[in-house]
């Protein structure tokens, strides 16, 4: 089969980055009974799209590409990449395609917490999932928490597949240290995440905390925020830490648990969810 692979995502240094990362790593190492052809889209960043991997990528921005396929849901797929066998699409866009269609959903986060997520991604979200919930043969969940929610929002649960998430290699336990001192870690930052009890919580210990800046991590004593960092570091953290403090609110699949884990680490979280 010739299966089509939507890898615009995997430049962001997010999680879902990641998760487009690791799944074509993996599958162009694992499967060869099928051929992959990769593509995506940027306007600013297309040069690290060629760089991850060999394809076809188009100068189209995400506001563009909202537009044509989501708000418009114009241009099939295959007329830019011709024609495939199975179409996996990224967790921004859905385009038309005549293929098999595949997508996943990682969460509903963006609808969940639309205070904490800015407008245009909320909708964005929003008008994707309609053709995900409309059209998509497939669509893969990390957890059998995001398969609920999409029952309850009327999705057919006949095509809904759960498929774990694990952490990539690099989460392993390591003898560099980050820090000399006792510490706790915490992961991702805002609202959702709980940042404002978990400062409150660690008084009298040092927090550590790693993720975007956001308004909720402000300078005080016995908090470091270190910003967005490299997997080598985070995996010293983790080793050197004495517990991930990890008590989010919500999760699509908490996947910072697991590389805790793997890092022999310590952890506290919620008992709600894909969490419980």
């Amino acid at each position: 089969m010739k299966i089509a692979i939507d890898i615009s995502q995997s430049i962001y240094g997010t999680g879902v980055s990641w998760y487009t990362r690791s799944l074509v790593e993996n599958l162009l190492t694992l499967d060869d009974q099928n051929e992959y052809l990769l593509f995506g889209g940027s306007l600013r960043r297309l040069d690290e799209l060629r760089k991850f991997a060999k394809g076809k990528y188009y100068p189209i921005p995400p506001s563009l590409a909202d537009l044509i396929w989501n708000r418009l849901h114009v241009l099939p797929i295959e007329n830019l990449i011709g024609e495939v066998d199975v179409f996996h699409s990224s967790d921004w866009t859905q385009p038309p395609s005549k293929a098999f269609k595949v997508t996943t959903v990682h969460d509903l986060a963006p609808l969940k917490f639309p205070k904490e997520t800015p407008r245009m991604i909320v909708e964005v979200h929003t008008r994707r999932l309609k053709w995900v919930k409309k059209e998509v043969d497939r669509i893969i969940v990390p957890s059998l928490a995001v398969k609920k929610e999409l029952i309850e929002e009327g999705f057919n649960k006949e095509r809904i597949r759960v498929i774990y998430e694990a952490p990539r290699k690099i989460f392993k336990p390591t003898n560099k240290r980050v820090l000399k001192e006792d510490y706790l870690l915490a992961i991702g930052v805002g609202g959702r995440k709980n940042t404002k009890r978990i400062i409150k919580a660690a008084k009298g210990f040092k927090l550590v905390v790693v993720g975007r800046k956001h308004e909720e991590v402000v300078s005080q004593e016995g908090v470091e925020y270190v910003g967005v960092i490299s997997d080598e570091k985070l995996a010293a953290l983790y080793s050197g830490a004495r517990a991930l403090v990890y008590p989010s609110l919500y999760e699509g699949f908490g996947l910072p648990i697991l590389e805790a884990f793997a890092c022999d680490c310590p952890v506290v979280t919620s008992y709600t969810g894909s969490m419980a």
